[in-house]
């Protein structure tokens, strides 16, 4: 019973997960704003979360499930490169260098802002 209750927790949460970002793509789209409505629900997500309007609690465990299965994500965008064959031949290196650099950027912040994170909770702990 345990398993079933957590199962429906996280499809609940990851059902309100989905709801403010199909918001926000709305939003976006009808303001013509140049930032993609999933940044701009995380960003709501991120103040929400902020201001206690919304306790982590509340989204944590299907945001956890959608993080475990992130790769899947990614499958339909690897098949829809098979498309562009033709400006990777010509462009390729170019493309190859941002994708590494920009890797490398997202994995140098990351890190500093996990380890930042962890410090300040180590020093609210003691």
């Amino acid at each position: 019973m345990n398993k079933l209750r957590r199962i429906a927790l996280s499809v609940l949460q990851i059902t309100l997960l989905f709801f403010i970002s199909m918001v926000m793509n709305q939003l976006a789209g009808m303001l013509h704003l140049p930032i993609p409505g999933s940044i701009l629900g995380i960003i709501v997500i991120f103040a929400l979360l902020k201001l206690n309007v919304i306790k982590l609690t509340w989204i944590e465990q299907g945001a956890n499930l959608l993080l475990a299965e992130l790769l899947l994500f990614f499958i339909p965008s690897a098949v829809g490169i098979m498309k562009y064959i033709p400006l990777l031949e010509s462009d390729g290196v170019r493309i190859l260098i941002v994708v590494i650099s920009s890797t490398f950027i997202v994995m140098l912040s990351s890190g500093l802002i996990a380890s930042r994170i962890t410090k300040r909770r180590e020093s609210n702990a003691s």
